[in-house]
């Protein structure tokens, strides 16, 4: 579209939008605060780039969800039309998957390669742990995994992990020394089952792009322009990926907002958005910094926060907004005392202001801090939804199901042939499995060429029957694809095998639960069989198969699978809040320990990372917000004493009002009443004063010793007074001026002597 169109959308930008969205050449980053119209802008230039003559097969736009890619192409199809179809728009992990079975054959994978999630590699790492022999309480399957990912995050695949002497030596002192063995064991049986994992798309598409250099220049040259949404969540290996791709043109433009980089746990690299300029010396920086989302005190709240970080680009958010009510700041006496405030302020606040439950949000950050706000829902019939929690794709019978069309369209799949070769069970026993598995092993093959060769090996007729049949029924259904579609062979794969027969027969109430979402998987089947909309991952292609409708399903993420429009208040942690916005939001347990977490107090760097996530929960809200903290709450069985949280003294006192902190009161008489004895009231505690913590340098444990005078980097000034524990249990026993008695386990509470 040109002319009178085209002027039309810029002039729907404010100044700054403009500039950004006009700006097509070159590196390029742009700033969003939160609320700045982030979303707009990278519409309007993707819009823009097409209205001047770049064709849409030549741009590349990555983002971190289906969703805010679904989101984008549409409001760009409004612009430009059909023509959106034609861009490489969608998640990092679909776009490089897409690319990876393209050229799958370059690193020896099937084109149909299996995409492993958490739970696949879990249960794989949790059988190689077994088959090693080694300790399975410290080779937790979760931390293996972990480990694992960090190393791809890194681009380490399992050959150079063992030859970085400072990894092994971490997990030496950490006790797993086996670590580098069982990553090599991983990949070696990842590759058999032709699978890759999440990390695996992108160590895979790196190594692709670095070892191949005609795919290189391929891809170089095929994407003019590329941009990146919310560049701050980027790892390693995803920047350098972009570097590589974007290196022929230079017309990268990357929007994010460096004080909501909260991932950090996850491999996020904050220093890709901090240090981009050294990468390209003519950068332009955009920065959005006006807000239309927030009232103006929740904006300025924000602004006063952010401050408290040194690692930043700065700039100051503002808005033309109303200023709103004040942040408002509520002690409660314990943590179902906060619950049930809660509960009762989101009625009382519906009743006055008639909104939905839907327009209110409670954010925390454990997921653990869900039970006293869930409790106090209950009781109040206020329909609620817990974000994070189970997703449908991971709920068993739907893991049966995906297990066999898997099965059916990459017959090396392990994992899938695992849980579905005895499942609805036909006399295949564990015994059998695992005989099959050892001969995998000793001839360096996928599990399927052993049993659909089941009869070269010994085993006894009533199993090796029960395989031989498994087997014949797989093939069948292979041989069905050609002539089905996703939905059909589906269907008759669920009644051939006896798995709809087995949920069907099951009356109770969770096997009439299993058997809708079975139904409901069925029905996304059907959806996807006949829909012509365009499918993150399969734009260029009308293929409606099954192995299209794995690959779309494997790529979901968490977000893909909520339903805006349930009318049911919103219950999430705050990291699965970011890139939300609500009417109403009550942040949780804003205690010291667990708001910043007492694990990120330890570091400028974790400390920055918990006060950018503070920021972001602050910044969810657009009419009002509630800071709410207890005084008891129960952890691990004990009743403990938390202080208010530091980063509620950062938010101004003009911008904020306390409720539930009485003003100081002390009884200046006792009562006349005979035989009774009423100690003075003691003054209520205000919040905390934050104490400068950049000259802190922590004394060594094994150093401190009673009556040594220390300070705390919260509670400031103190004196040991007893010492108990050995190692890692060691506890001190500190007198506080200011704070009384506290039972510190030295491991984690850091003590300077400083007498």
């Amino acid at each position: 579209m040109e002319g009178s169109s085209t002027k039309q959308y810029l002039e729907g930008l404010n100044a700054a939008q403009r500039a950004a969205v006009e700006a097509t050449d070159g590196p390029v980053m742009i700033i969003a605060g939160p609320g700045s119209g982030k979303t707009r802008v990278l519409t309007f230039r993707v819009a823009h780039l097409i209205n001047n003559g770049v064709d849409p097969f030549r741009i590349l736009a990555l983002t971190f969800t289906n969703k805010a890619a679904r989101e984008m192409r549409e409001r760009i199809e409004k612009i430009v039309g059909n023509e959106a179809k034609n861009l490489w728009m969608g998640t990092f992990h679909s776009i490089f998957a897409r690319i990876l079975r393209y050229e799958a054959h370059r690193l020896n994978y099937p084109s149909n390669f299996t995409i492993y999630d958490t739970q696949d590699s879990k249960s794989l790492i949790k059988k190689i742990v077994k088959e090693m022999g080694v300790n399975e309480k410290l080779y937790k399957p979760n931390i293996v995994l972990n480990r694992i990912s960090s190393a791809k995050n890194s681009l380490i695949n399992a050959e150079a992990y063992a030859g970085i002497p400072e990894l092994t030596s971490e997990d030496e002192s950490s006790g797993r020394p086996k670590m580098a063995q069982i990553y090599r064991e991983y990949a070696r049986r990842c590759f058999l089952s032709g699978a890759m994992d999440f990390d695996d798309l992108l160590l895979k598409m790196h190594q692709l792009l670095d070892q191949f250099p005609d795919v290189l220049h391929k891809y170089q040259t095929r994407y003019s322009h590329v941009m990146i949404d919310e560049f701050q969540d980027t790892n390693h290996a995803q920047y350098q990926i972009v570097k590589l791709l974007s290196a022929v043109h230079e017309n990268v433009c990357v929007v994010g907002d460096d004080a909501q980089s909260i991932y950090g746990f996850r491999g996020a690299t904050i220093q890709n958005i901090l240090n981009l300029n050294k990468d390209y010396p003519d950068l332009r920086t955009f920065k959005l910094e006006q807000n239309y989302r927030s009232t103006k005190h929740i904006v300025e709240a924000a602004n006063e926060i952010i401050k408290f970080n040194k690692n930043q680009h700065a700039k100051t958010i503002w808005t033309d907004n109303h200023p709103g009510e004040k942040l408002k700041v509520v002690r409660n006496a314990s943590d179902n005392e906060e619950g049930a405030w809660v509960a009762a302020q989101i009625f009382e606040y519906k009743m006055q202001h008639h909104i939905r439950n839907n327009d209110f949000a409670i954010l925390y950050r454990t997921n653990a801090q869900s039970r006293a706000m869930e409790e106090a829902l209950r009781r109040k019939n206020i329909p609620y939804r817990i974000y994070g929690g189970l997703s449908f794709y991971q709920r068993k019978e739907v893991k049966d199901m995906l297990a066999y069309l898997r099965l059916v369209v990459n017959p090396n799949d392990e994992e899938a042939l695992r849980r579905v070769i005895n499942f609805p069970t036909r006399g295949i026993g564990n015994a059998s499995i695992e005989r099959v598995t050892v001969w995998a092993k000793e001839n360096e093959c996928a599990l399927w060429d052993i049993v659909a060769n089941i009869d070269h090996f010994p085993l006894g007729t009533r199993p090796k029957n029960a395989i031989r049949d498994f087997v014949v029924k797989i093939k069948s259904f292979q041989a069905m694809q050609d002539r089905m579609d996703a939905f059909e062979l589906a269907e008759h794969i669920a009644k051939s095998t006896g798995l709809q027969a087995l949920l069907y027969n099951d009356k109770s109430v969770e096997g009439v639960n299993r058997f809708d979402n079975y139904q409901e998987l069925l029905n996304s089947i059907k959806e996807f069989s006949v829909n012509d909309q365009v499918v993150e991952g399969l734009e260029d292609t009308d293929d409606r198969g099954l192995g299209a409708y794995l690959q779309s399903v494997s790529l979901l993420t968490d977000a893909d699978n909520e339903n805006p429009s349930a009318d049911q208040v919103k219950l999430m942690t705050i990291h699965a809040a970011k890139g939300l916005e609500f009417e109403v939001v009550f942040v949780g347990g804003m205690e010291e320990n667990l708001f910043p977490s007492v694990l990120s107090t330890y570091s400028r760097e974790d400390l920055e990372e918990e006060r950018r996530l503070f920021y972001v929960a602050v910044t969810r809200a657009k009419r009002q917000l509630y800071l709410t903290y207890a005084t008891t709450r129960y952890k691990f069985g004990d009743l403990i004493y938390p202080e208010p949280s530091r980063f509620l003294e950062e938010i101004p006192d003009g911008s904020k009002e306390l409720i539930g902190i009485q003003p100081q009161r002390v009884v200046e008489k006792e009562p006349k009443f005979s035989g009774l004895k009423v100690h003075k009231k003691v003054p209520e505690r205000k919040l905390p004063q934050k104490l400068n913590i950049d000259n802190f340098e922590p004394s060594n444990v094994n150093e401190l010793a009673v009556g040594h005078q220390v300070m705390h980097q919260r509670f400031g000034d103190g004196k040991i007074i007893g010492l108990e524990g050995e190692a890692s249990k060691k506890m001190a026993t500190v007198f506080f001026k200011n704070h009384g008695n506290k039972k510190l386990l030295l491991k984690f509470a850091k003590l300077m002597i400083i007498d």
